[in-house]
């Protein structure tokens, strides 16, 4: 039987506990309070964008973070306190106050290039970070919450099982080398079990929905992290940050979940109405 070298058995300890650690402080946010969980997400979510504008600087690209981080909290709290229409209306006076703030900040560089990186930072991360704030916002929201996270983390923890021990054809060979297709189904399994399990404890629904939770979690899991991996390969980094040993930075646990959080708000908006 093959042996993992000492090293690697350590960084997948350390992935491992650092991972648990996330779930429990996650765990116990949403159940205690849930505006505890959203001081959380604001935090995280600044400390993100904080992580990307640093990575753009490595291609001379300046985030005005200035107005950016203002925006990212007036962005998440608009969509936890007054719903979807305040959400996209922070969004939209973000991008234009970044845009201002870019145009008139004296630099003397040119404005349009940081301005569109400022427009997508500003969607890439608040605004789709805004629709698990909308989830929250629910009467059965920590629910919500939590099943859309664990849908994220069983795409994440198949596809790596799986693709680790199984993989052999590669999915997207220049942009990430070590995603499988074998992965991907190893995603699925694990995505859909978790969404049949999911809806049926804490919502009582059709064993169907969590499977529709499963699949179109899998797919926007799946884009995200080939998305942040175009990115950093863009950049010339491995890593968007330090900050998790194991992970890496925020935005690479984040990658997968941002844009599985409107796919989970919208299904289970359409198929599971809040109680």
């Amino acid at each position: 039987m093959t042996q993992l070298a000492p090293t690697r058995t350590r960084d997948v300890s350390t992935r491992v506990l650092v991972g648990l650690g996330l779930l429990v402080i996650v765990g116990v946010s949403l159940f205690i309070r849930k505006d505890v969980f959203a001081l959380l997400a604001v935090l995280a979510l600044a400390a993100a964008m904080w992580e990307l504008a640093r990575a753009f600087s490595r291609a001379d690209i300046h985030l005005p973070l200035v107005p950016l981080l203002v925006g990212t909290v007036g962005i998440l709290v608009s969509a936890y306190t007054t719903g979807s229409e305040a959400l996209v209306v922070a969004f939209l006076l973000t991008v234009g106050g970044a845009v201002v703030w870019r145009v008139l900040d004296g630099s003397g560089r040119p404005a349009l290039r940081d301005a569109a990186a400022a427009a997508f930072a500003t969607a890439y991360l608040p605004f789709l970070a805004g629709f698990a704030l909308l989830m929250l916002a629910e009467g059965d929201g920590p629910a919500r919450v939590a099943l859309f996270i664990l849908l994220g983390v069983a795409s994440d923890t198949g596809g790596y099982a799986v693709g680790s021990l199984l993989g052999r054809h590669p999915m997207a060979p220049s942009v990430s080398p070590k995603k499988s297709w074998e992965g991907l189904a190893g995603s699925i399994v694990l995505a859909c079990v978790v969404g049949v399990v999911g809806v049926q404890t804490a919502f009582a629904a059709e064993p169907w929905i969590g499977a529709v939770l499963g699949l179109a979690s899998v797919v926007t899991a799946t884009l995200g992290d080939l998305g942040e991996s175009m990115i950093k390969r863009d950049l010339g980094l491995k890593d968007m940050g330090r900050v998790l040993p194991g992970h890496g930075g925020l935005l690479d646990r984040l990658d997968s979940l941002l844009p599985t959080a409107p796919a989970v708000w919208l299904v289970l908006a359409l198929l599971v109405p809040a109680s």
